[in-house]
């Protein structure tokens, strides 16, 4: 059961992040525009963040089981048209359909686990696919570089296949099936078709306009908008509504989620830029730049849990001042890779300020989302704080490329790129550093009473595992 839900929660994980060492490799490959390639990123988060929480509560209402089980095979069958596809359209439909698949596989991964073990084994199935899922994280760079490198981009999307069989065929034979008995009434289905054709409205308008600004673009961009003010409404008349506005009713609740809007949306530019800069400018291998950044991921392995216990003790204000700060000094480091950069002296730094930075802020952030509102919604409020951080991630990458001057096939072009990475990262860095003020002028000081129970050791609006094996985040939507 627990390799069944690593190794799930596992594919969407690395396709949500190693396509991003692959872009040059897929630009090159296809022909492709620096909108297509954004979109090849954005098609994915776009269905995935619109959708995840329908994702969850069709699982809590047909079986957690069957739905995650559907999302595999459907991820699997998305994988195999991305890697067969002919040209960049198909690819970024493909994309889209893989994100779906992601909807609806994610929120069944730890939620079969709750659902299936006993109180007093739960922290250790969750402490093994915490593990296994940090194992995912730390190799996936690594194994995107690989296949980049040798046999070819295709295969990061190829092998889903292989690996989706095996976790298909764990879950039906030794998952049980679970359910929520008191999960009635409609879904919300009008609320998540509404979101997604609203953040695909306004993606599509910044995407487009760093091309061309046509007509075309602001009719997108208006209509963006007016479904998300449609949206609202729906969500707000709603019995049971996707999005519960009242959430919003806690200055806290708000306060920590356009934290999470910042940070996240830093984070979607800097690893969207940073491969491009890397490989193009810098010269290193997809293979080298694909690593290049590990110390990342095995700072927060090692000392995430860490830092959560220790916010519980000094409070979540200095954690979510001081980290997103210090990431912004790590950022600005990054600055200093250029043609020429050597991995010791001019990445290796920016690397582990960065990685000290997210390791203090991570933490923390969704524990003081969760103590923000009553223990009963901390399920969906985790679930809303997941969404955001995704949703970040996908305006950034759309917006980031047109701020910048970048267009066309110039991701090819060492000093376009350089030049358009440069200031790119002054832009993240200060996302930064407004999240950090934000939180400094918003976030209590002392450890909110409501987060002594979950203890602030987890977090949920990562790509990656919970950062405490012992805790698994209540109704996480999981990587």
């Amino acid at each position: 059961m627990v390799a069944a839900a690593a190794l799930g929660s596992g594919m969407a994980m690395l396709d949500g992040t190693v396509v991003n060492v692959a872009l040059p490799s897929i630009g090159a490959d296809l022909g492709a525009s620096l909108a297509a390639l954004q979109w090849t990123v954005n098609a994915y988060l776009l269905t995935l963040a619109g959708l995840i929480l329908l994702g969850g509560a069709l699982g809590d209402r047909y079986g957690r089981r069957r739905v995650f089980v559907i999302g595999v095979v459907w991820f699997a069958g998305a994988s195999a048209l991305c890697a067969i596809a002919p040209g960049v359209g198909v690819l970024i439909a493909a994309r889209a359909l893989q994100g779906i698949g992601g909807a609806l596989l994610t929120p069944g991964s730890l939620a079969l686990l709750q659902a299936s073990f006993h109180p007093d084994d739960r922290s250790a199935a969750v402490g093994a696919w915490s593990g296994l899922g940090g194992v995912a994280t730390a190799v996936g760079p690594f194994l995107g570089g690989w296949l980049v490198s040798g046999p070819g981009w295709r295969w990061i999307f190829l092998l889903n296949v292989p690996v989706a069989v095996v976790v298909a065929f764990l879950t039906v034979r030794h998952v049980p099936e679970s359910r929520d008995e008191q999960e009635v009434g409609r879904f919300d289905v009008s609320g998540a078709v509404l979101a997604a054709l609203a953040l695909g409205g306004v993606t599509y308008a910044l995407t487009a306009a760093g091309e061309a600004i046509t007509p075309g673009v602001w009719v997108s961009a208006a209509a963006g908008l007016l479904l998300g003010w449609a949206f609202v409404v729906v969500e707000r008349r709603s019995p049971q509504p996707m999005l519960p506005l009242e959430l919003f009713d806690s200055r806290l609740f708000t306060a920590v989620n356009v934290v999470t809007l910042g940070v996240y949306g830093a984070l979607g530019g800097v690893f969207f830029f940073l491969q491009v800069q890397l490989q193009t400018v810098a010269g290193f291998s997809p293979l080298v730049a694909g690593v290049a950044f590990a110390p990342v991921t095995l700072l927060m392995l090692l000392l995430s849990a860490r830092a959560g216990r220790l916010a519980n003790v000094i409070g979540p204000r200095l954690p979510l001042t001081v980290g997103p700060v210090v990431c912004a000094a790590g950022v600005l480091l990054m600055i200093r890779i250029g043609p020429g950069a050597s991995y010791w002296t001019d990445v290796l730094p920016a690397a582990l300020v960065f990685g000290v930075g997210l390791t203090a802020l991570v933490a923390p952030l969704t524990a003081t989302v969760l103590a923000a509102v009553e223990v009963r919604r901390a399920g969906i409020a985790s679930g809303v704080n997941n969404a955001a951080a995704r949703a970040a991630g996908l305006l950034a990458v759309a917006a980031l490329p047109l701020l910048t001057g970048l267009s066309g096939e110039q991701y090819q072009q060492a000093a376009a790129v350089d030049s358009a990475f440069r200031t790119a990262m002054l832009i993240c860095a200060g996302l930064l550093v407004a999240a950090g003020l934000l939180a400094a002028l918003t976030v209590p000081g002392r450890p909110p009473a409501e987060a002594a129970e979950p203890d602030g050791t987890w977090y949920c609006a990562t790509t990656g595992p919970p950062v405490d094996p012992g805790h698994e985040c209540p109704g996480s939507a999981g990587p």
